[in-house]
């Protein structure tokens, strides 16, 4: 079976990254002779897994086809070929390039200095040939003949002594050398290189061109995504780009990258359904007389994004979502993060400053706009950015298409909230009801620059509880509430629009009752 002398070679032309590996194509064009013969293609990422390999021959001629036989690829173990250090190799590792640059520049010194030497040499027996010669034939120069025989001898001494200096040295930088590589050998090893290529049999039933598009899987390759927002006046910028590490072994250049939240590893089969048996009971004599209540935090999904630790998943809302790279790019298989742009789109802005003194004294910025990228902004980072430059980082919750984007752009340092509570507990009536009254004032100050006259307008938001049982009753006393709030939603969240001129300060009363019935325990 005829064979390529030479490994053809198989650059990566698109790649796929998912959460957590990568789906690689390459594409090129084979050249092709008549009948069965094997080629070997590559050298390709020795990471890539055997079980997703597919090829896939096409011709000009459906008339003369080409058909794979077979497909596997093999690896093996191939010594590095010599690199400068970079910033990550160690100090013996970058004393021994420096080491070898150095005598590799003294060898070449000392071998144009014994060529001058040698040079200096022949001028010397021809100079002494030449007094001979005069000499017999009655010729008489002797100062010439001393003043060509000193300028000989004094280059010959100078340049005697430069090159022991050069050989002096070159012997040094040679036991430093060997130190160096000895301290290297005991404490550093350099590894072969794992290589792999491609063994492609194919059956050709005439010889020509014919493309091959081979694709597989490979691992140490991910994405996550990130933004960047500028706030520009009364506009919103948001820029989406991916963030590409991969380490598979060989770089990506000018390939086409698409992203991609699917999960292929994750199975597809339902899950099996247990039986869930519910019975009835009649109360004790004990939980009839009492009715146990507990206070609890419930997380209200639409208040803002949760905080993003450390490197999450890809959150895509549970539905596989697919954004491409406009242009093609290059990575660099050195495990770097490689920002690689999406979209970018700009919307109007819808800006205001927002506070809720309960989880934080800061009066906040916050910048709505509409998702006109066209498609979903999933979860992640985003760098903020407004007229001063950078202002800090904050997170972007799932946002659909067309759905409004809501960020943080930093507190306000000019604003100051104060917040003070006050609860008092009685019994009410002949029913003996326990009546909670808990009174929150919050102190709202602006501190104003000279030259501000303008108004800002502030949302103070404060929470009341949600009572969930009958046996327990939750009412805002609006009388009693200065102002009353401008909206009290479902969830219990109190809400005013407050306008603060510079220099101002205003100051808000909210009240509200808890009352609970004499079989109520815990409140």
């Amino acid at each position: 079976m005829p064979t390529a002398p030479l490994p053809i070679p198989l650059p990566v032309t698109a790649a796929t990254c998912l959460e957590d590996r990568a789906h690689v194509e390459r594409v090129t064009v084979l050249d092709l002779a008549a009948g069965v013969q094997l080629l070997r293609l590559g050298p390709v990422s020795a990471l890539a897994l055997d079980r997703t390999l597919h090829a896939e021959l096409t011709t000009d001629h459906p008339d003369r086809p080409a058909s794979v036989l077979d497909l596997r690829i093999v690896r093996d173990w191939t010594p590095r070929s010599p690199q400068p250090p970079t910033g990550d190799d160690s100090a013996l590792r970058r004393g021994e390039h420096e080491l070898e640059e150095e005598q590799k520049a003294l060898e070449q010194r000392r071998d144009r200095l014994r060529a001058r030497l040698d040079l200096l040499g022949r001028l010397a027996a021809d100079l002494l040939r030449e007094i001979g010669e005069g000499a017999g034939a009655g010729e008489t120069e002797p100062e010439r003949w001393s003043r060509e025989l000193d300028r000989v001898d004094t280059e010959r001494d100078t340049y005697g002594e430069e090159l022991r200096t050069v050989e002096a040295r070159l012997a040094a930088v040679a036991a430093g050398l060997g130190e160096t590589r000895r301290a290297l050998a005991l404490t550093e090893t350099e590894p072969a290189e794992l290589t792999g290529h491609i063994e492609l049999t194919v059956d050709a039933a005439a010889a020509g061109p014919a493309r091959l598009r081979l694709s597989h899987l490979t691992p140490c390759a991910l994405w996550r995504p990130a933004y960047r927002a500028v706030l520009d006046g009364g506009t919103l910028t948001l820029e989406t780009d991916a963030m590409v590490w991969q380490r598979t072994g060989e770089d990506w250049s000018g390939v086409r990258l698409t992203f991609s939240t699917a999960r292929s590893a994750l199975a597809t089969d339902p899950p099996r359904l247990d039986e869930d048996r519910l019975s009835l009971r009649d109360r004790s004599a004990a939980e009839r007389r009492t009715v146990d209540v507990e206070l609890r935090e419930e997380e209200v999904g639409d208040l803002g994004p949760a905080p993003v630790v450390g490197l999450p998943g890809v959150d895509d809302g549970g539905e596989a979502r697919v954004l491409e790279s406009p242009t093609p790019v290059s990575v660099a298989g050195d495990g770097r993060a490689h920002r690689v742009p999406v979209s970018a789109f700009t919307s109007a802005a819808r800006s205001e400053y927002a506070c809720s003194p309960e989880l934080s004294p800061l009066v906040t910025q916050v910048v709505r706009g509409d998702n006109r990228s066209g498609h979903a902004l999933l979860a992640g980072p985003v760098d903020l950015i407004r007229d001063s430059g950078f202002t800090g980082r904050g997170t972007l919750a799932f946002t659909a298409p067309g759905a409004p984007v809501e960020l943080a752009f930093g507190s306000s340092d000019d604003h100051r909230v104060v917040r003070e509570t006050e609860e008092t507990r009685g019994t009410a009536g002949i029913t003996q009801r326990t009546v909670v009254t808990r009174t929150v004032r919050l102190h709202l100050s602006r501190f104003s620059a000279p030259g501000e006259h303008d108004e800002r307008m502030v949302a103070l938001r404060e929470r009341i509880p949600v009572s969930e049982v009958s046996a327990v009753e939750v009412s805002l006393r609006k009388e009693a509430c200065s102002p009353p709030p401008d909206v009290l939603d479902a969830d219990g969240i109190a809400r005013w629009d407050i306008a603060l001129p510079p220099g101002g300060h205003r100051t808000v009363t909210l009240v509200y009752e808890l009352s609970a019935s004499a079989k109520v325990a815990g409140l």
